[in-house]
């Protein structure tokens, strides 16, 4: 398996001669003895280079994909072996599991949910790289319905743009939008801004800023409140589509598959 052709062709004009000489001969080596990742993952970053690619990528981001792409395992062995990569990484080998993770799956099927502890547990730190790593594909996959909720709400706690999570078209839902629209309510109530990708999804789901009390705010007797509400709801209405056009259609989220072996 290699990564999709556009991020290894991005990848191949970035490196040189050097870099894709000793990356060639460590994919080679990693294809004949997966123990051999375990020296050439660490170094990938300075032999090389640790650039930006495409995407959201790094150069070592992809090179390091290529190597666990490398990897003569399937199923179980493969994500114990990537497991152990994330655990004693840094930060940078752990956004690079992260990333290759629905590549991984694309390739091997076996995969199925593995690498879903990884997700999880990127979640759940306060590492903004990790977390926007972590929503890929591979977690609009797998997420549960509530699990992929939290997700994204905790983008918009750290400031993470909803642009960078993957799936949100199609598993964004009124409750989400309800859940959403209380975070912005507390905001207002703060006297702080919302993130304006806040708004088109409560767009999408008409009924959830009214039900949650924001409106109010701007009749509120603290000026901080009142102000903040008065930004929010002018934030809110230039979000709306234009009266020509479709709303969004957001979809119920697909079915979470079930855990790997289960019966």
């Amino acid at each position: 398996m290699d990564p999709d052709i556009p991020m290894r062709s991005a990848l191949d004009r970035q490196l040189t001669a050097d870099a894709r000489n000793w990356l060639a001969d460590a994919v080679a080596r990693v294809g004949r003895d997966s123990a051999a990742v375990r020296a050439a993952f660490p170094a990938v970053g300075r032999r090389c280079g640790r650039g930006p690619l495409v995407d959201g990528w790094t150069v070592a981001d992809a090179a390091r994909a290529r190597l666990l792409a490398a990897l003569p395992l399937r199923g179980a062995a493969l994500a114990e072996e990537i497991t152990a990569l994330h655990r004693y990484g840094d930060a940078a080998e752990q956004r690079a599991v992260l990333r290759s993770l629905a590549l991984l799956q694309d390739a091997d099927a076996s995969f199925a949910d593995r690498g879903l502890p990884l997700v999880r547990e990127a979640l759940r730190g306060n590492d903004t790289d990790l977390i926007e790593a972590a929503l890929g594909p591979y977690a609009a996959r797998h997420l549960d319905y509530d699990g992929y909720r939290h997700a994204v709400l905790k983008c918009v706690f750290c400031d993470i743009p909803l642009d960078r999570v993957a799936g949100l078209d199609e598993r964004a839902d009124r409750e989400l939008a309800r859940m959403l629209a209380d975070f912005a309510h507390e905001r207002v109530a703060a006297g702080r801004d919302v993130p304006v990708d806040v708004w088109p999804l409560l767009h999408a789901h008409p009924g959830t800023l009214d039900a949650c009390g924001l409106p109010a705010e701007a009749h509120s007797p603290v000026p901080e409140r009142r102000a903040a509400a008065e930004r929010a709801l002018d934030a809110y209405a230039a979000a709306a589509p234009a009266p020509d056009s479709a709303a969004p259609t957001l979809g119920p989220a697909p079915t979470p598959t079930a855990p790997a072996g289960a019966a």
